[in-house]
């Protein structure tokens, strides 16, 4: 799948959490409705089928609740894309990533092949299964860690034992750590910790550009990989080093440096990195440190100034506004215009941006901001991940087109506002603007309400604030603003809790985030009726005179 993914490390981040952020794209001429969901231990299998590849694997007994954004269709399985675990592990998978033939040959793909012939009959074949890939990725791993490095280790060992058809991209985070795992040919992986004071862009692309193997294959600090991986580098000739004190560099030995990279990949890092870096280098011109067709642009690097939520949205939205680039701006031509794949497309199906927040108790310490359809028109909504349920304007989504979801209102008002960008951008602006604010409000007060768990008194202009919000929503069967005395004690990463399930905290988030999903929803369908006018006024039959 085509996907653009951000991490950024807590040292760098506005409030010192981790956040791990990436856009799901469909393939070219596709739309995937999504969903996101809850799904409890009950509903998790433990005898796993894929549909793609028709692998199967056995699961444990004990799976941890987690969320999810599978999609709405499940003929090609479940794509759960993006959740949090109990434990407060979040996960993203998968960015597709590239790779060159000297890996193919060296560790083919693990792709289904297909029966031949029919079973008694000369010459039959059965089929042989092929691996795990982005269909499987969060329902076979996140229910059971918890910690990130722990997700490293579970995805590498099944990398390892069933192998995978396709090169992945995969992010893991608790309130500590960031991972960032690659596969390297069928069987082969390696992981990086992000730097807590750096961010890290990928798009599309194998990113990792300096590796420590002897951390990797020792001590494990900061770098992990499959077993074998010096050995098989070695034999396969994959070290593309010139000085042997040079670091491995795993983006020359396993990526690809096409002329498409610079059509499609190259020039998403570079635009993140120019808003997020602009005082560091020359963006542009001929004189330009790094271009948009640029092979060394970094994959790691410390930003200008901390990272925000709205920055994440920004940088995954973008359609290299302010250059030449941009197919709604006035810069360059019509060539240039349509020079390079936006970050922001049309056939994006959902955004996750999670964050694991160290200084909020374990129960309300994951948000996952969400987004659905193309993310210059939509908004980024934040959801408590801890919670039994999710409301049913982004659960419900359905396959057929209606206005009573979230991904299909957001859809149609992206194909109505693309014809008239410059006429619609003041009513999407305002709209994601009031849905942010709104966001944040509801976080801090819902954080507030979890706090009288911990006898902390809330303040009542909070409580006035969340009751106003909870009647607009029409999400009164709650009463998010009693006063809750069990306690609920901050608890270490990784820790799980026992009191977590079927508490008073998850009736506080999940009436939040149906509070919130009723904000949301009255804000979309004012936004929609606005662009629906505006568009409608500039249809090519209008005309001045009327009969009234």
């Amino acid at each position: 799948m085509a996907c653009t993914t951000i991490l950024v490390g807590k040292d760098v981040s506005y409030d010192g959490s981790t956040i791990i952020a990436r856009n799901e794209d469909s393939a070219n001429g596709e739309f995937n409705p999504k969903r996101f969901l809850i799904v409890k231990p009950s509903e998790q299998p433990r005898h796993y089928r894929s549909v793609i590849s028709h692998v199967e694997l056995d699961l444990p007994d004990d799976p941890l609740q987690y969320s999810a954004v599978p999609n709405a269709d499940a003929k090609e399985g479940i794509w759960g894309e993006a959740g949090v675990n109990e434990a407060n592990v979040a996960m993203s998978a998968t960015e597709t990533l590239t790779t060159n033939e000297r890996v193919r040959g060296a560790d083919p793909m693990v792709e289904l092949t297909a029966a031949k012939g029919a079973a008694g009959e000369l010459g039959y074949e059965p089929e042989v299964p092929g691996g795990i890939g982005e269909e499987d990725f969060l329902t076979i791993v996140l229910p059971y860690v918890t910690t990130a490095r722990e997700g490293v280790a579970r995805l590498g060992s099944l990398l390892e034992q069933y192998g995978t058809y396709e090169m992945n991209g995969v992010a893991f985070s608790d309130a500590s750590e960031i991972w960032w795992l690659e596969t390297v040919g069928g069987h082969h992986w390696i992981a990086k910790r992000v730097p807590d004071e750096a961010y890290v862009t990928m798009p599309n692309q194998l990113g990792i550009d300096e590796f420590d193997l002897d951390d990797a294959l020792g001590d494990q600090e900061d770098h992990m990989c499959s077993a074998d991986l010096a050995e098989f580098i070695e034999a396969n000739h994959l070290d593309l080093s010139v000085e042997s004190t040079t670091p491995f560099n795993p983006r020359d030995a396993f990526g690809s440096h096409s002329d498409s990279d610079h059509v499609y990949n190259t020039p998403r890092a570079w635009f993140m990195q120019r808003f997020l870096n602009p005082y560091d280098e020359v963006w542009d011109g001929p004189d330009a440190d790094h271009s948009p067709q640029s092979d060394d642009i970094p994959w790691a690097r410390q930003p200008d100034r901390k990272i925000t939520i709205e920055d994440v949205k920004y940088v995954l939205s973008s359609h290299y506004q302010g250059t030449p680039y941009d197919p709604y701006g006035k810069l360059g031509d019509e060539h240039t215009r349509h020079m390079y794949r936006t970050i922001g497309i049309n056939r994006q199906s959902q955004l996750a941006v999670i964050q694991i927040r160290p200084y909020q108790p374990q129960a309300n310490r994951a948000i996952q901001w969400m987004a659905y359809g193309s993310n210059p028109f939509n908004a980024l909504v934040p959801f408590y991940a801890n919670v039994d349920t999710t409301p049913d304007y982004l659960a419900d989504t359905t396959t057929r087109v209606t206005s009573e979801n979230f991904y299909w209102e957001n859809r149609i008002i992206a194909a109505l506002c693309n014809s008239a960008f410059a006429e619609t951008s003041n009513a999407i602006e305002r709209y994601q603007e009031k849905i942010g604010g709104i966001g944040h409000r509801m976080v801090t007060v819902t954080d507030e309400q979890v706090a009288r768990l911990d006898g902390v008194a809330a303040d009542s202009a909070a409580d006035e604030s969340y009751e106003a919000d909870a009647e607009t929503a029409e999400s009164d069967d709650i009463d998010v603003t009693d006063d809750i005395s069990n306690d609920i004690q901050p608890m270490e990463p990784g820790e799980i809790p026992t009191a977590i399930r079927n508490s008073e905290a998850r009736e506080i988030l999940a009436a939040a985030n149906q509070a919130m999903a009723g904000q949301l929803k009255a804000q979309t369908d004012e936004l929609l009726d606005a662009v629906l006018y505006t568009t409608s006024m500039k249809m090519s039959n209008g005309f001045n005179r009327s009969d009234n």
